[in-house]
C-alpha cells in the first residue's frame, strides 16, 4: 500500500477527571453517597478523525450526563484550538453512577441528600475534556480502520421483563497505524452501567473500566485509547444476571464484553485507510409533558409504595422487589414534577435541555448517531432495522433530564416513564429525524 493511498488521519488521547476531593456519589435515589476514594480514575476519552476535507471528534466521559452549557464550553475551547467544527464534535457520558454531579436535575430538588453542581469540578471536568480533544488532535497521523460487531449476551437484559426488548449488539471501529500499532478503539455497549450500588462510595466507570483495561492489556496494547459509549441503555440494566453488586461482578461483566469484541478483532479484518468521513446534525423541539393531577399523581404513589412494601415481606426474588422499588421512585418523582408543572416551575429546565440535538457522524459506511437523554432499546432497534451499521449513542451533546421511554412504557406506569420530562412521542420525533439525516449522509 502506498503512502499516496494514505488519506485517513486520526489521533487518541484522554485524560483524568477524577475530582481531587470528596464528590457526591449521583445516580440512586435517596442515599447520601460521599465518595471515600478512587477504584478506578474517571476518564474522558477522545478519538480524532480526518479525512482531508471532514474532521469530527468522539468524546466520552465518565459522569452520568453532560449539560449543553457543558458541551457549548468544551466545543468552542477545542474550536478555537484546532479549528474543528464546533458541531463536528460528540460529547457523551458514560452514564456511571459512580461520579459527581455534573447537571442539575429537577427531581433532585425532592432528594434532601442531592447537592448542587459544584462548578470547580464542572470547570475541571470541562478543561480537561477539552485537553484531551486538542491532544487527540495533535497526534493525528495516517491511519487505516476496521469495523466489527461484537455480542454482550450475558451482560444484562431488559430490566422490566428479561424477555422483552434489548440490544445486545457491540459495534466497534478499530484504528491503527501504518505500523499496525492500535491507536483508538471505539465501542458502544446498549447496558447501564450499574453494577455497582448504593454501598460503593468508590469513584469509578463501573463495568466499563474493566471493558477498556481487558482490551488494553489482552489485545490493543497500553497505547491505544479505548472510547466507551453507552447506546440505548434506558431500560437496560445488569439487575437480572448479576450475582453481586461488586467490583469483581463488575470485572465479570466487563470481560465479558471486552472477550466478545477480543474474539471479533482476533478474526482475519479488512482495513481501509481511504475512508470518507461526513457529518450532519439538527436541533430539534420535543412535546412536553402533560403532566397529571397532583391528586392523581398522590394516588399513583400510594399504590407503588404498597405494592413494592407488598413484596418487599412476602416475595423472595430480589430483582421483583428491586423493580417495584425504583417503580415507587418513579411514582414519588412523578408527583413531585406534576406539583412543579402545576406552579409552572418547569420552564426553565426545559429551556435548559431544549432544542435536542441529533448528531450524525459517518465513517465510511458505519454511521454513529447521538442522542440526549437515556433511550429506550426499542428506539436504536427501530433504527437498525432500517440502517445496519448503525449504532445509536446515547447521554450525549447534553440532556434530556432523564428517559425518552416508549408509549409502552407509559402505559405500564414503569419507573421510567414516572420522571419523563417529554411526552411519549418525543422518541418519535428523533426516530424520524434520524433517519433523514442518515439518508442524507449516506453518499
Amino acid at each position: 500500500m502506498g503512502m499516496s493511498s494514505i488519506c485517513l488521519k486520526a489521533g487518541a488521547a484522554y485524560r483524568d477527571i477524577t475530582p481531587p476531593g470528596s464528590h457526591f456519589l449521583f445516580g440512586y435515589p435517596y442515599v447520601e453517597r460521599m465518595s471515600t476514594g478512587t477504584h478506578d480514575p474517571l476518564l474522558s476519552s477522545a478519538l480524532y478523525l480526518g479525512d482531508g476535507k471532514n474532521e469530527v471528534l468522539f468524546i466520552s466521559n465518565d459522569v452520568i450526563y453532560v449539560s449543553k452549557e457543558s458541551v457549548a464550553r468544551i466545543r468552542k475551547a477545542v474550536s478555537q484550538k484546532t479549528g474543528i467544527p464546533e458541531h463536528h464534535v460528540m460529547i457523551a457520558a458514560t452514564h456511571t453512577h459512580s461520579a459527581p454531579v455534573t447537571v442539575e436535575v429537577a427531581i433532585s430538588a425532592n432528594d434532601p441528600v442531592v447537592p448542587r453542581v459544584d462548578p470547580e469540578y464542572l470547570h475541571f471536568m470541562e478543561e480537561r475534556t477539552a485537553a484531551a480533544a486538542i491532544e487527540a488532535r495533535g497526534k493525528a497521523e495516517p491511519v487505516e480502520i476496521s469495523f466489527v460487531r461484537g455480542d454482550a449476551t450475558g451482560i444484562g437484559t431488559n430490566r422490566h421483563n428479561p424477555d422483552d426488548a434489548k440490544d445486545m449488539d457491540l459495534p466497534v471501529m478499530v484504528v491503527r497505524n501504518l505500523q499496525k500499532e492500535f491507536l483508538g478503539c471505539l465501542l458502544v455497549c446498549s447496558m447501564h452501567p450499574t453494577v455497582l450500588h448504593e454501598d460503593s462510595t468508590l469513584y469509578s466507570s463501573d463495568f466499563p473500566h474493566y471493558v477498556r483495561e481487558t482490551l488494553r492489556q489482552e489485545f490493543l496494547g497500553e497505547k491505544c485509547t479505548v472510547v466507551y459509549f453507552t447506546g440505548t441503555a434506558g431500560d437496560q440494566s445488569p439487575r437480572h444476571v448479576t450475582k453481586a453488586n461488586t467490583f469483581n461482578e463488575a470485572r465479570r461483566i466487563g470481560k465479558i464484553v471486552a472477550s466478545s469484541v477480543i474474539m471479533k478483532l482476533s478474526e482475519p479484518l479488512s482495513y481501509s485507510s481511504c475512508v470518507p468521513v461526513y457529518t450532519a446534525h439538527e436541533l430539534v423541539d420535543l412535546p412536553k409533558r402533560q403532566f397529571p393531577e397532583v391528586e392523581w399523581a398522590l394516588q399513583n404513589r400510594d399504590r407503588a409504595k404498597i405494592q413494592y412494601e407488598t413484596l418487599r415481606k412476602n416475595s423472595g426474588i430480589p430483582q421483583e422487589i428491586r423493580t417495584a422499588e425504583v417503580n415507587w421512585f418513579g411514582a414519588e418523582e412523578l408527583l413531585y414534577l406534576s406539583s412543579l408543572a402545576q406552579s409552572g416551575s418547569l420552564d426553565s429546565f426545559y429551556e435548559s435541555s431544549l432544542p435536542a440535538e441529533i448528531m450524525v457522524i459517518r465513517v465510511g459506511e458505519w454511521a454513529f448517531v447521538s442522542w440526549p437523554g437515556e433511550i429506550f432499546a426499542a428506539y436504536g432497534l427501530n433504527l437498525k432495522k432500517q440502517f445496519d451499521t448503525m449504532a445509536l449513542i446515547t447521554c450525549a451533546n447534553g440532556e434530556l433530564q432523564g428517559y425518552i421511554p416508549t408509549e409502552e412504557a407509559f402505559e405500564k406506569g414503569f419507573y421510567e416513564a414516572g420522571n419523563s420530562f417529554f411526552d411519549s412521542g418525543a422518541g418519535i420525533i428523533m426516530l424520524e429525524r434520524s433517519i433523514s439525516l442518515l439518508k442524507k449522509t449516506g453518499r
